[in-house]
């Protein structure tokens, strides 16, 4: 497998039960996999400890950065946060709450050679029927509006080049970010790979993406959002 150098970074939202693990998995992982890399933790406001464990974990190991947004931005806020912090020429993201393998970020490295990017798709998605039927909703009304084929868009399990974050805006705050990062991507002629990862059940902490509002709003900027992307802005 390639050494690459990459920054992975974890967006958290009240998330003290989880992010600890996570984070000591992704040290444990990234050590047997790259010589040069970092781990950020993006508190997004949280409400409970998450800050402060984020910020221990930090002064214990050097290769550990703890950023805090203050008050929260939203899921979409959090990782603009994230690839703004990114100083390796590879980024990699996925959530704080424990539900991916980080040891799978080998199987999206694998494809680096062949692709200027790559993203997981989840296997066996350990969610609500109602959960998973959203998302599959979603996938195909994000393809069908930006003319994309994504698998699985929102799933929190990607790789990608730093670069595009210089080349592309991105206005997204909240749920909507996934989408327009893939369709701006897409649209620059960046060329992304899928594969598949599997995915957790939630072992502790509230999801938020189900919420009523945070699913209205994401509608509300989808369309919005095309109408910026065909005026190249």
């Amino acid at each position: 497998m390639r050494d690459i150098p990459i920054s992975l970074f974890f967006p958290c939202y009240n998330e003290e039960a989880n992010v600890e693990a996570t984070v000591r998995d992704a040290l444990e992982t990234c050590e047997s996999l790259f010589s040069d890399y970092e781990i950020i933790i993006v508190d997004d406001g949280s409400r409970d400890r998450t800050g402060q464990i984020a910020d221990r974990l930090a002064a214990e190991h050097d290769r550990v950065r703890a950023v805090h947004n203050q008050p929260n931005r939203g899921y979409g806020g959090a990782l603009q946060r994230g690839f703004l912090e990114a100083r390796k020429p590879w980024v990699f993201f996925t959530d704080g709450d424990g539900q991916f393998d980080i040891r799978e970020i080998g199987l999206l490295v694998e494809l680096t050679d062949r692709h200027d990017g790559v993203v997981g798709y989840r296997l066996d998605r350990q969610d609500s029927l109602m959960r998973k039927l959203n998302a599959w909703c979603w996938t195909t009304l994000c393809n069908c509006v930006f003319g994309m084929r994504f698998k699985d868009i929102d799933c929190a399990f990607k790789l990608l080049p730093r670069r595009l974050f210089d080349e592309i805006p991105l206005h997204s705050q909240g749920a909507m970010i996934s989408a327009e990062l893939l369709a701006r991507a897409t649209r620059k002629g960046y060329r992304i790979g899928q594969v598949g990862v599997h995915h957790r059940a939630r072992a502790a902490g509230t999801p938020t993406g189900a919420n009523p509002r945070v699913i209205l709003r994401a509608f509300v900027e989808l369309f919005k959002l095309r109408k910026l992307i065909i005026a190249g802005k």
